[in-house]
């Protein structure tokens, strides 16, 4: 039964990351460059893993959860104002790039379904979440939705397979990494719609209660399949014919489950944007909440308190806004997971360097030379991806 329940805990963080990004990224790569970015989704769910875990370890070992402990660690002097603003810059600024697809492709999903006007469906979707947001009764609501999604999940894993693609170019795209010349965007995105930073903090304070043995096998079973999902996404969408586009995703999933597939998949991109939208700007109120609060009841940063409010009512309103300008969906989704993939590394080294504090976890928790090798690989690997992009983009500026 406790096995169970860890599993259905780390489900939150696999839920976390299965949202419209992931479904756009994933989807687009396949369109555009078939298996071979496969390995990206692998590398990416690898790291999740490993940083997830290593947020849970410190959870259930200090009792503090990544925000609290990076304030402990980092307290005091120039090396204080450095991390909170690296820290709650990424956070926040992530989060609301990350509302900013939540929100699109949420819309995207109700004008499948409805038919209505986009910036009509931003309006609704904005000040529902709002609503949920300011009276806290959210719970239910993510609990639903992320069972649509869930659904919609099954759905592409077993569209994937019965697309039968060849098993050859699969293994050929997991274990052979290769960049395109205009791939770099696409693997940026993959890896930050995967190892989203916020939910670093977010896994890390729901780990506390648990046995870590417990939490670890939780976090295996959800992120592997919450890869898998994703892989399948990228099957899918290597089916797709011509320019990439949702309807083209719902006719390819309509072409092989029924037609009752298409309004699935709608249902279920709306269902992975709205839940999402709660929880992003939930998840950078709690952050700045815990780098900020003086202690776990300070009044000052209550759920009820302007500044707890302000912090996510402003990444709500970031997303809405690119709502409401009809931005185009599918382009702003992929650069929002893509700016994820710049902000990663700033998380992952400070997450790294508080893993290696024996004041804080002792000598059983800190990392040993395994954890320190496999997080010190994932640091690297999305500190030269984001090198990489941001190369790009500068030549590009300049050409």
């Amino acid at each position: 039964m406790r096995r169970l329940l860890a599993i259905l805990t780390g489900s939150v963080i696999a839920a976390a990351f299965l949202g419209p990004g992931t479904i756009t990224t994933a989807a687009r790569a396949g369109a555009g460059h078939g298996y071979s970015l496969l390995w990206a989704l692998a590398l990416a769910t690898c790291a999740c893993l490993v940083l997830q875990e290593a947020g849970a370890r410190l959870t259930i070992a200090s009792g503090q959860n990544l925000g609290q402990a990076l304030r402990q660690r980092f307290h005091g002097g120039p090396a204080s104002v450095v991390m909170l603003v690296l820290v709650l810059g990424a956070i926040v600024l992530g989060c609301a790039a990350y509302e900013a697809g939540n929100i699109l492709g949420g819309v995207e999903g109700a004008a499948l379904a409805t038919g209505w006007s986009r910036s009509t469906l931003t309006v609704i979707s904005a000040a529902l979440a709002g609503t949920l947001l300011y009276f806290g009764s959210t719970r239910v609501v993510a609990l639903v939705l992320g069972m649509m999604v869930a659904v919609m999940g099954g759905a592409f894993l077993v569209t994937g397979l019965l697309l039968r693609p060849p098993l050859r170019e699969v293994l050929a795209g997991l274990s052979m990494p290769s960049i395109p010349p205009d791939g770099t965007l696409l693997v940026l995105g993959l890896v930050g719609t995967t190892v989203v930073p916020y939910n670093l903090f977010l896994g890390s304070g729901i780990a506390r209660g648990q046995r870590l043995g417990e939490a670890r096998f939780g976090l295996v079973v959800a992120i592997v399949l919450g890869g898998l999902i994703s892989m399948a996404v990228v099957l899918v969408g290597a089916a797709v014919d011509g320019p990439f586009s949702y309807p083209e995703v719902g006719r390819v999933l309509s072409a092989q489950l029924g037609a009752w597939a298409s309004p699935l998949f709608a249902l279920g991109l709306f269902a992975a944007g709205f839940s999402s939208a709660v929880t992003a700007p939930l998840a950078a109120a709690i952050t700045a909440r815990s780098l900020f609060a003086s202690s776990a009841d300070d009044p000052r940063w209550g759920d009820g308190s302007w500044r707890y409010r302000a912090i996510w009512l402003g990444v709500l309103l970031a997303g809405a806004a690119f709502g409401i300008a009809e931005v185009q969906p599918i382009p702003a989704i992929i650069l929002a997971q893509a700016l994820n993939g710049l902000l990663l590394p700033v998380v992952a080294v400070f997450l790294w360097l508080v893993m290696n504090d024996r004041r804080l976890l002792g000598d059983e928790a800190v990392n040993g030379t395994v954890a320190n090798i496999a997080m010190g690989l994932v640091v690297v690997a999305s500190i030269a991806l984001g090198l990489r992009g941001i190369i790009r983009a500068v030549s590009a500026a300049f050409s």
